[in-house]
């Protein structure tokens, strides 16, 4: 009886006359939150010059937002499951907009990466919730096109930041990178404070595993921080070397916790199903490409060419329209042609396009390089979330979808402290070997993905 109710609310919520409205508004949200993690890059030198940040502080601007995204993601995933994914989706929303405005009145360093922790915190409600009820409005072609949509508002919009952040910069100051998203927050809660359907939660509601949430957080600032403090004091000093084994052990009480704790943030054994493996990593491989295009990139020509924030911003506006395309041409694609084979081609193409820029360092070569690769990421962000979310039961989807965006975050604080270390000469210096090494790093990443998504992504469509 209780699974026919449940049915029953299944196919109603698929049915809601305006999903495809509540769609947009959702994604609009999810774009920020993408956003602020490209719209701040572009105006990072210019916040680097004015709160006197040396290049450990400006990769943590980008690395604490992510990292505090990511590793209370599966908490949020959590609470959509518990509690309700509709009170979670506007809790978030309201933490995020607060933190915003927070923000933008930072005038040292400790107040800003305050700010971008707060940010983090309203995202890793918001996001996992925001998916949750995307899966749940949507079924069978309806959510390939939908999950089609959101990954290339996603996508696209983490290379339109770079654009609005060059924008915003160049006009009224870096601050409102952060302003912005004070009106647009407060339009969208209200909206879909209105819309969103209320739904009356059956499954027991047991105790967060706060504990879970900190070990993982830690482990991965632990080893967030190994990787930037490698770009100034090297990758075999004894510091580095310690952090790295404390974040693997952290890792594995964390799992030991998963599957001991009376009430714990995840089951352990849905990220060791093959489909939800799968997606988690061709997300994380996804972004930490991302993330290192737009790193390097807006160093390169603002650093290394000397244009001004309004000029790089447009000259990552082709990079945004291959990504969007990329994704939405690879959702209507997916059901006919399956996620293998689209995922290999998409890691190749940002391979390809990677190796560009690895190669000649030209403004040219790299505005082509990257838009190349934007069109390949864009094509895996959809791949990975149909793969992880296509396959799991409706009461999964919360827990499924936070495992999801963990892994997005966790990809792009991964790139943003690897590329900075990487590139580290460039970003200080007059050299240009840094943003050549960078760029070759990450043709390799997307080139061994590739084999890798080959062998691990299930097969048929």
């Amino acid at each position: 009886m209780t699974r026919q109710t449940n049915d029953t609310s299944a196919q109603a919520a698929q049915a809601h006359p305006l999903r495809w409205r509540i769609l947009g508004l959702l994604g609009v949200a999810q774009l920020m939150l993408i956003l602020d993690v490209t719209v701040v890059a572009i105006a990072l030198p210019h916040i680097e010059t004015d709160l006197e940040l040396g290049r450990q502080a400006v990769t943590w601007t980008v690395s604490a937002y992510t990292l505090t995204f990511g590793g209370l993601m599966l908490l949020g995933g959590r609470l959509a499951d518990l509690v309700g994914a509709r009170r979670v989706v506007l809790a978030g929303l309201l933490i995020f907009t607060a933190a915003s405005l927070a923000t933008g009145f930072a005038d040292s360093a400790g107040l800003l990466l305050g700010g971008r922790v707060a940010q983090g915190v309203g995202a890793a409600l918001l996001s996992p919730s925001a998916l949750s009820l995307v899966v749940g409005l949507f079924d069978g072609d309806e959510r390939n096109k939908a999950l089609g949509v959101w990954s290339a508002l996603g996508g696209g919009g983490a290379a339109l930041g770079v654009l609005l952040g060059g924008l915003l910069t160049a006009g009224p100051g870096w601050a409102w990178v952060f302003y912005v998203n004070v009106p647009i927050g407060l339009a969208i809660w209200v909206a879909l404070a209105r819309m969103l359907p209320r739904r009356r939660v059956t499954t027991p509601r047991p105790g967060l595993d706060v504990l879970g949430a900190l070990l993982v957080t830690a482990s991965s600032g632990a080893l967030i921080y190994a990787l930037i403090r490698a770009g100034d004091h090297g990758w075999s000093t004894i510091a580095t070397g310690g952090l790295v084994p404390a974040a693997a052990v952290g890792y594995l009480a964390f799992v030991i916790r998963q599957k001991t704790a009376r009430s714990p943030m995840m089951d352990v054994a849905l990220l060791a199903r093959r489909p939800v493996a799968t997606g988690a990593f061709l997300i994380l491989t996804a972004t930490a490409l991302m993330i290192a295009v737009f790193f390097l990139g807006t160093f390169y020509f603002q650093h290394a060419r000397d244009y001004g924030a309004l000029r790089t911003g447009l000259l990552f506006l082709p990079v945004a329209v291959a990504t969007m395309l990329g994704a939405d041409l690879t959702g209507r694609a997916i059901a006919r042609a399956g996620a293998r084979p689209l995922a290999v081609v998409g890691l190749l193409t940002a391979a390809i396009g990677l190796a560009i820029p690895a190669v000649s360092t030209h403004p040219a070569t790299v505005v082509a390089g990257t838009t190349i690769a934007g069109a390949g990421t864009g094509a895996v962000f959809v791949v990975a979330a149909a793969t992880a979310l296509g396959r799991v039961a409706p009461h999964e989807s919360g827990i499924a979808s936070g495992i999801v965006s963990t892994f997005h975050e966790f990809g792009a604080s991964l790139g943003a402290a690897v590329i900075s270390s990487v590139a580290a000469a460039s970003l200080v210096g007059d050299t240009l070997s840094g943003f050549t090494h960078g760029f070759t790093l990450a043709a390799i990443v997307a080139a061994v993905g590739a084999l890798a998504a080959a062998v691990l992504t299930p097969g048929g469509r």
